[in-house]
């Protein structure tokens, strides 16, 4: 009686082991997704008068929540039963991400007409400013419901081999990980500014220390949230080449006389460019089509 409960102590102790490193892997290759994620965010939470942003940003969160209890049963279903859908799928999802980032850069070099939207300032009705909040609320979850596919595919995809109850555990891990982390990230962001602006209410007439780190604080929450987005098209175009490299064959042995993370970036940019091609010719196809009727 005593030896099994060790050996089951034994077994649990490897499982935790296997898992921990498998996490720790798997946290790697999702990280440039949650960059993405976390520039994405950032973006999405911000423009709300200061006493709305926790409220709003714990309501995306709670929804980002629900998002993956959606989506984790079906990966592990798919994973049980139909395990070869999990590549087909990664593969899908990095063409979708090699898209999104040829598409920023395509955007930034060819800039595109932006679509005005309302900020969250002005004189609006307290109703109004409601509907308009959940709107921004509602607009976000659909966001984070994409990039927490794209992150539980990518996750499941670095444990496909592995035992189901490996599996389970270590993709649930990474995805609350994805929720904790980057939430609590963007929480900190959002807050930046108004962190700067008590600091410089607090110096001494606009003299000193604090007023020098306050408004350095301010000054720097735009530049953040840029550059969090350049990041994170990089991140989009290295983990979209990553998975073309690993998941096709045709591949496997492609540029390999280059540093790995070149190559994943060249790979990812070049299917990116494709996709994007295919996508404005089928775009004036189908609107011209349209203009015709």
């Amino acid at each position: 009686m005593a030896s099994g409960f060790f050996a089951l102590l034994d077994d649990i102790a490897t499982l935790m082991d296997d898992v921990a490193a498998m996490t720790k892997i798997t946290t790697k290759k999702t990280a440039g997704i949650l960059g993405d994620d976390l520039a994405v965010n950032a973006e999405k939470a911000s423009g709300f008068v200061s006493s709305r942003e926790i409220p709003v940003l714990w309501a995306i969160t709670k929804g980002s929540f629900l998002n993956k209890l959606i989506i984790l049963p079906l990966a592990f279903l798919l994973s049980a039963f139909l395990p070869w859908s999990v590549i087909v799928i990664l593969v899908l999802g990095g063409l979708y991400l090699s898209y999104e980032g040829a598409e920023k850069i395509y955007e930034f070099f060819v800039p595109h007409p932006k679509e005005v939207t309302k900020e969250f300032k002005g004189n609006f009705t307290e109703q109004e400013l409601l509907d308009l909040e959940k709107t921004k609320i509602k607009s976000a979850i659909v966001t984070d419901f994409i990039l927490s596919v794209e992150i539980v595919i990518i996750a499941l995809g670095s444990v496909v081999g592995e035992p189901i109850t490996t599996q389970i555990i270590v993709v649930s891990i990474v995805a609350l990980i994805a929720t904790v982390g980057v939430y609590g990230i963007v929480a900190l962001i959002v807050r930046m500014d108004d962190f700067g602006l008590q600091l410089i209410n607090k110096s001494n007439g606009g003299k000193g220390i604090l007023f020098s780190i306050g408004t350095f604080l301010v000054w720097a929450l735009p530049k953040l949230i840029k550059s969090l987005s350049v990041i994170g098209t990089i991140a989009l175009l290295l983990v979209a080449g990553g998975i073309f490299v690993h998941n096709i064959e045709f591949l496997h042995h492609f540029l390999e006389q280059i540093p790995s993370i070149l190559r994943d970036f060249i790979v990812g940019l070049a299917v990116g460019l494709v996709c994007l091609i295919c996508v404005e010719i089928f775009k004036k196809i189908f609107f011209s089509k349209r203009s015709k009727h």
